[in-house]
């Protein structure tokens, strides 16, 4: 029965499109999808050890490129996308490598990573001209306007939309459980107790934490490109700098970082929380969400280092309570 539930799930959810879904949730359906990816991607890194604070300068660098060359050139975002996220891992090189060839490790790696958010974004601000600075941009619609339109990537009916999150989500998924079932993982983790003793027996410690950053910042630029298209408008406050970084750290904790769905449930609760908090108190209260963001990002780590859903696996998995062995493996 287990073995069958993720399959079962998967097609309940490819079943949506078909279903009378009111288009609020729709569009929460979509949000989730793709933050679950964004932070399935930065789990990738946190899980080894890898604690970045700048996975919004990834996103940041991969966004911006794709809505330029389809403003000014009419770039398809097809290929603009590509490019983007191309940049991403560029910039990924450029942080990575120095860092890890260093050993630039624990609360130093996570200063540096960011500052690179909020280098992208002040720059993306400074470039205003360009990128219409910290007012945004909004990608101009396909002319003639049309309700579909594959080359442009803009749909009225968000349920194209939604087939598209889902396959990429999906793609996430697959990336995570390649890398949980490689020999890469174990490498991961002797580098993440002990570097030296990980090189000692033969462990390119470099090369190991840069693959897993690039595939992290990849996927991380991805997410930035569907979000910035499906809103069809780009700020460098929401996809860049230290805000959405938080975020990204905050769900990917609380869902559970160590569990391949931890990741989306934990963006699920950011969503459906930050919704919740604009419904109830409007714009009387602006930064109330950060605020309790830390707040409860405090409790989770000191409480439920496992984040929600590693709890709720570790309890169906040990139904008498004895989980000791789950919580060694998880606060590694």
């Amino acid at each position: 029965m287990k073995r069958w539930l993720p399959y079962g799930c998967i097609a309940l959810l490819a079943v949506v499109p078909f279903a009378p879904v009111p288009l609020y949730y729709l569009h929460l359906a979509i949000l989730i999808l793709i933050m679950g990816l964004i932070c399935t991607g930065w789990s990738l890194m946190g899980k080894f050890g890898l604690v970045s604070l700048g996975h919004g300068g990834f996103m940041g660098i991969a966004v911006y490129p794709m809505a330029l060359l389809w403003n000014h050139y009419g770039l398809t975002p097809w290929l603009g996308a590509p490019i983007g996220v191309g940049l991403a891992v560029l910039l990924g090189v450029l942080i990575g490598y120095p860092a890890f060839r260093f050993r630039v490790v624990g609360h130093y790696f996570a200063l540096i990573t960011l500052a690179l958010g909020e280098v992208v974004r002040l720059s993306i601000i400074a470039a205003r001209e360009l990128t219409g600075g910290s007012l945004g941009m909004t990608p101009l619609r396909v002319q003639p306007i049309t309700d579909v339109s594959w080359y442009a990537v803009q749909f009225t009916d968000k349920r194209y939309f939604y087939v598209i999150a889902l396959v990429a989500w999906l793609g996430g998924l697959w990336a995570w459980r390649l890398v949980n079932r490689s020999m890469a993982r174990s490498a991961l983790e002797a580098i993440s107790e002990d570097e030296v003793a990980a090189a000692s027996v033969g462990i390119h410690v470099t090369s190991q934490k840069l693959r897993i950053t690039l595939l992290s910042a990849a996927m991380t630029g991805l997410g930035a490109i569907m979000l910035g298209q499906y809103n069809q408008y780009l700020n460098p406050n929401s996809l860049s700098g230290i805000s959405i970084s938080l975020e990204i750290v905050f769900a990917s904790i609380v869902g559970g970082m160590y569990t391949m769905l931890g990741p989306t449930i934990g963006a699920l609760i950011t969503i459906v929380f930050r919704e919740s908090l604009r419904a109830y108190f409007g714009a009387t209260l602006t930064g109330m969400a950060e605020t309790i963001y830390g707040l409860l990002l405090i409790l989770f780590i000191i409480f439920m280092p496992r984040g929600l859903w590693g709890f709720v696996v570790a309890r169906f998995a040990h139904p008498t309570g004895d989980t000791s062995r789950l919580e060694v493996a998880a606060t590694r």
